[in-house]
C-alpha cells in the first residue's frame, strides 16, 4: 500500500510544511540592527524608568514612543531585538525557514550579548522583556519598501516557555512585531561589532548606531551638535550634550571608528583604517556590488568596498587588471 492510501497505513499529508516558530541555534550569528530604529531615537538614554512620551519629526518621518508603566524600553533592551534580528538573518542567508516567533535559550541569549548570566541577569532579561512589549510606536516609518502609519509594540507578546528547578527562566518564546519582521525580510539591515555589547554607556550606544548608519557608504561622517542631539534622542541640555561627547572623544571607546571635534559645533567620525582616500582606490563597477550583495545578503557592500580598498594597499597596491574580479573574490574568502 502506497502512502496516502486508504486503510491507515503510510503518511499522513504534511500540513505545516513551515514551522509557526523559529528555533534560535546559530549561536555565532553575525550582530545586526535594523535600519530603521538605527536612524530614529526609539529606544531611552535613561538607567532609570523613563515614563514621558517621546515625539520625534525628521525629514517627513515622525516616531511618537509611547511607555508603559515600566518605562520606555531602553537602548540595552535592544540586545534582545539585536539578537533576534541576527538569527533570522543568518537562518536567512542559510535558506532556512523563518517566522515572527522565535524561540530561544535565555543562556545564549546573555552570552552572545555579553551580559551577566547569574540570576540578577534572568532577572533582568524578564524586565526587558516587560518594557520591549509595554512600550508602543506610532509611525510612518518605512521598513521592506512599505509606509504605514499604525501603531505597535516593539514585540508582540513574550512567554517564558520552561524553567529551570533554580528557578531561571530556560527557554523564552517571543514574537516580534509585524513591523520589525518587514526589516529583516527586506534585509534593511547593518552589521554591527560585537564590541557594541561591551560599551557601557547608552550615549555611546547610541552615537555608534547613528555612525554605523551614516558611514557605512562613506569614509567619514560630519554632523552639528544640534543634529546629533536630536537624532540621539538625548534629554539632555544640549551643553551636557556636547560635554557628553567630548568624554566619548577622550574615552576612545567606539569600535571601529575614531571620533573629533570640528569648527562650526560639529562633529566627525572616521572609519578607522580608512587608509585609501575615496576615489583613489581601485574603481568597482555596479554590477560588481551588486554581485557582492549576492555573496553577502545583508551586508553593507560600500563598507565591504572600503574595506577591500584598505585590505589592497596594505598588501602594496598591486596593480590589477580586473578589480571587480580581484573585489568579489576577496568577498568569496570573507564568506567562507
Amino acid at each position: 500500500m502506497t502512502a496516502g492510501s486508504g486503510g491507515g497505513a503510510g503518511l499522513l499529508p504534511d500540513r505545516h510544511p513551515t514551522a509557526d516558530f523559529f528555533i534560535c541555534d546559530i549561536f555565532d550569528a553575525t550582530p545586526k540592527g535594523d535600519l530603521g530604529s538605527m536612524e530614529h531615537p526609539i529606544f531611552s538614554l535613561s538607567t532609570r524608568p523613563d515614563r514621558r512620551v517621546l515625539s520625534y519629526e525628521h525629514n517627513g518621518t515622525t516616531v511618537e514612543v509611547t511607555p508603559s508603566v515600566k518605562g520606555r524600553a531602553t537602548i540595552h533592551d535592544k540586545d534582545i531585538l539585536i539578537y533576534c534580528v541576527s538569527q533570522l538573518m543568518a537562518a536567512l542567508n542559510m535558506g532556512r525557514a523563518v517566522s515572527r516567533q522565535l524561540t530561544l535559550k535565555a543562556h545564549d541569549l546573555l552570552v552572545a550579548t555579553n551580559r551577566d548570566t547569574s540570576g540578577d541577569g534572568y532577572a533582568r532579561l524578564r524586565e526587558a522583556f516587560e518594557r520591549l512589549a509595554g512600550t508602543r510606536i506610532t509611525t510612518n516609518l518605512e521598513t521592506g519598501g512599505i509606509e504605514t502609519t499604525r501603531g505597535f509594540g516593539l514585540i508582540e507578546a513574550w512567554e517564558i516557555v520552561r524553567r529551570s528547578r533554580g528557578g531561571r527562566m530556560v527557554s523564552v518564546s517571543v514574537t516580534l512585531s509585524d513591523w520589525l519582521y518587514r526589516a529583516v525580510l527586506s534585509k534593511s539591515v547593518l552589521t554591527l561589532s560585537r564590541d557594541y555589547f561591551r560599551l557601557r554607556k547608552p550615549l555611546e550606544r547610541r552615537i555608534y548606531e547613528l555612525v554605523r548608519k551614516h558611514c557605512g557608504r562613506q569614509s567619514s561622517w560630519t554632523v552639528s551638535v544640534t543634529v546629533l542631539h536630536k537624532k540621539a534622542g538625548s534629554t539632555a541640555p544640549l551643553r551636557v550634550f556636547r560635554a557628553a561627547l567630548r568624554r566619548m572623544i577622550q574615552d576612545a571607546n567606539l569600535p571601529d571608528y575614531d571620533m573629533s571635534e570640528a569648527p562650526g559645533d560639529r562633529m566627525v567620525f572616521e572609519r578607522q583604517g580608512q587608509v585609501v582616500a575615496p576615489g583613489n582606490g581601485p574603481v568597482l563597477s555596479e554590477s560588481a556590488l551588486e554581485a557582492a550583495r549576492g555573496l553577502m545578503p545583508g551586508a553593507d557592500v560600500h563598507a565591504l568596498a572600503a574595506d577591500w580598498r584598505a585590505f589592497w594597499d596594505s598588501t602594496g597596491r598591486v596593480a590589477l587588471q580586473s578589480p571587480d574580479k580581484a573585489f568579489l573574490g576577496w568577498v568569496r574568502s570573507r564568506r567562507a
